[in-house]
């Protein structure tokens, strides 16, 4: 659970005013030790980082989808020799979309992966 950081800066600052131990100040606020210890170095939570895609290729998996629109992730990793983990990351990172076509009768329908128009 990340606490937000207005209350991190409070709990901080009770410290330096009061001139008070982290676990006095721990006991106070109702948190644990080593997160006001955590706090005192780094008093802003850490962001996620946007990783790249470092062993998919983006042009490749989107050659990919319009080759085989019907194929299942694991189909493509096996294609591509990548995890089907990296797959699923690599279609998110794409905008890529699962929908049935609605051209076939109900009983034999397919899921297509359809690619966002690039404006």
């Amino acid at each position: 659970m990340t606490y937000p950081i207005l209350f991190r800066r409070k709990v901080l600052s009770v410290r330096e005013k009061e001139n008070l131990s982290m676990a006095q100040v721990a006991q106070r606020f109702c948190v644990g030790v080593a997160s006001v210890m955590r706090w005192i170095k780094t008093p802003d939570p850490k962001t996620t980082r946007n990783k790249p895609a470092t062993k998919i290729s983006m042009e490749m998996l989107a050659q990919d989808i319009k080759n085989y629109p019907d194929a299942y992730q694991y189909e493509r990793a096996k294609r591509l020799g990548v995890s089907k983990q990296g797959i699923n990351h690599a279609l998110k990172r794409l905008g890529v979309t699962y929908k049935k076509k609605p051209v076939s009768p109900q009983s034999q329908r397919k899921r297509a992966a359809y690619l966002p128009e690039k404006n």
